[in-house]
């Protein structure tokens, strides 16, 4: 997947289109991923014994990969990510659009 859980993400379209967000979870073999504050449901809970209560609670749901672009925070705009062996024989995730390394 061009994300991983931790990268800031930008919605491309959708009903949150414009929202940047962090992404908590990914689910590669579905190519879904949950971003913190965007595709909120709410959720009806029955209590769970004489601790947790009942009620509607909203939370995210997951979201296909392709609805999201990583954020470049040097370009400030949502770009595509690029891979390149550097001469230690790491690979890195690129950016690219200004080529900086996302990851380190």
């Amino acid at each position: 997947m061009h994300v991983k859980s931790g990268d800031t993400v930008i919605v491309i379209s959708g009903k949150d289109k414009g929202k940047k967000g962090k992404i908590l979870r990914v689910f590669p073999k579905e190519n879904r991923v949950i971003v913190e504050g965007i595709n909120m449901i709410t959720k009806h809970m029955k209590a769970q014994g004489p601790t947790q209560q009942g009620g509607i609670i909203t939370k995210e749901g997951p979201m296909n990969a392709s609805k999201v672009m990583y954020y470049c925070e040097k370009d400030k705009t949502g770009v595509r990510v690029g891979y390149k062996f550097l001469e230690d024989g790491s690979k890195v995730r690129i950016c690219k659009k200004c080529g900086e390394i996302l990851d380190r």
